[in-house]
């Protein structure tokens, strides 16, 4: 029971959560209408629409004009394999591909200064020149990674500022040209709320979250590449494999 001192509409909100949770609401059934809202709790109708715009913040109810809201069905989390073993590091278009979807790209690249972060990132001095690739990633036709990698000048190879609508060729490929060897790929990953830019190329709900992948090339103690992966925390899952020496 929750305190008296509680506004009306979290009541609402705490009812219909829990009937989402325990089944009562199975995905893909209706919720009540604001008009059904305000008879079945006695609140009013602004308390009503908050109660509404609550659950949906929270990713559990989904809205369509004309035919109200429902409970947003549960998707399937399609696994996104990573390695420690760099000959086993899969990208996310052929994972995708292996799943039964048909994977797209485009990028563009272009000369840009290093944000402080990324000039960190690549220990480089401030206001230091890089190589900006921006990628999205789309799986039958809909929007499944946005990924922002900044490279060494030294490495550029001619390819900025340029476009493209077919898969670009892995940094290790592109290094590889210039007689550079990557000799570790590290990365962090952390949850986080996407900005609404992020929200709206990759057509996210309200409520859904993004996992963000920090991913750097090194060249022995030296990182040659820096990337910022984004992909929806309602689609995938990441699944490690980690070899054991005895």
């Amino acid at each position: 029971m929750m305190a008296n001192s509680d506004p009306v509409y979290l009541r609402v909100v705490e009812d219909i959560r829990r009937q989402i949770v325990d089944g009562t609401l199975p995905p893909g059934a209706p919720i009540p209408s604001r008009h059904q809202i305000t008879r079945k709790y006695g609140v009013g109708e602004t308390a009503a629409r908050h109660a509404l715009r609550v659950l949906a913040h929270e990713g559990l109810i989904v809205g369509r004009v004309g035919s109200g809201h429902r409970v947003r069905e549960k998707p399937i989390l399609l696994p996104l394999y990573r390695s420690r073993l760099p000959d086993t590091l899969a990208t996310l278009p052929s994972e995708i591909h292996g799943g039964g979807y048909r994977p797209t790209w485009s990028w563009r690249s272009e000369l840009s200064e290093a944000p402080p972060e990324i000039a960190q990132r690549l220990r480089l001095g401030q206001g230091s020149q890089v190589t900006k690739v921006f990628h999205v990633v789309r799986g039958d036709g809909r929007p499944i990674q946005l990924a922002t990698s900044y490279e060494l000048l030294e490495f550029n190879l001619g390819q900025s500022p340029d476009e493209g609508t077919t898969e670009r060729k892995s940094v290790l490929e592109r290094l590889a040209i210039s007689g550079t060897k990557i000799t570790e790929i590290s990365e962090s990953v952390h949850v986080r709320v996407p900005q609404p830019t992020e929200s709206d190329l990759l057509e996210l709900p309200a409520g859904v979250q993004v996992m963000h992948i920090e991913r750097t090339h090194w060249t022995g103690d030296r990182p040659v590449e820096t990337s910022d992966i984004v992909i929806p925390g309602d689609r995938f899952r990441l699944v490690y494999g980690i070899p054991v020496q005895l």
